[in-house]
């Protein structure tokens, strides 16, 4: 038990270094952030903010920094454990409530595809994620991003439901998707109307 919450806790620190900060400073344009209508530190405003390298290096970053630790603890004590859920949310609910950054961080997005990447060689969790997002921002499409995130979050819950991901897999995944949620609630970005259009629609 002691060294599962060990794994939890690293997996927080880990999700508590917001790269998009890090590399900001490295570019200099840390700063540029608070420029943007949500003052996120994440990967969308250090593509904006500093262009390619910083963009792609942050979005690396972030994925990894979920990624390795999930990966580490199912290949140690399993995707059985009672301590998957936790371990499922550690990393994203460190970037969005970064001890390092007063508890003061970005959205998550990056964190969620990384956790769900380190259940790989079981990827459907991971794929029913993606497959949310782009259906939400192809076929049908849900504008602005704000209202698209929170969709495609819940949409993943329905897919994961249906699909019959184990226990473990969808309790973290409901814990991910209320940080989120709960995170994009409380952004201070404004929101634009909420808008649906058809692939086919013009």
């Amino acid at each position: 038990m002691g060294k599962t919450f060990l794994y939890i806790l690293v997996a927080y620190l880990s999700g508590s270094v917001l790269y998009a900060n890090v590399f900001g400073e490295l570019f200099g344009v840390r700063d540029k952030y608070a420029e943007k209508p949500d003052k996120n530190p994440g990967v969308a405003n250090a593509y904006s903010c500093g262009g390619f390298w910083c963009g792609t290096l942050t979005l690396i970053f972030d994925f990894a920094k979920a990624a390795v630790p999930v990966y580490l603890f199912t290949h140690t004590a399993g995707v059985e454990s009672w301590g998957l859920p936790l371990m499922l949310a550690a990393p994203v609910a460190g970037h969005i409530l970064p001890i390092f950054y007063g508890f003061h961080g970005g959205k998550g997005i990056a964190a969620t595809f990384g956790s769900l990447a380190g259940l790989f060689p079981y990827i459907l969790p991971l794929l029913l994620f993606a497959a949310s997002f782009i259906f939400l921002s192809v076929v049908v499409k849900v504008s602005p991003h704000y209202y698209r995130t929170i969709a495609a979050y819940l949409m993943a819950v329905g897919l994961m439901l249906i699909r019959r991901v184990p226990a473990g897999v969808l309790m973290g995944f409901l814990i991910v998707t209320a940080l989120v949620c709960g995170r994009m609630a409380l952004s201070r970005e404004e929101k634009a109307k909420f808008e649906v259009k058809l692939l086919w629609m013009r």
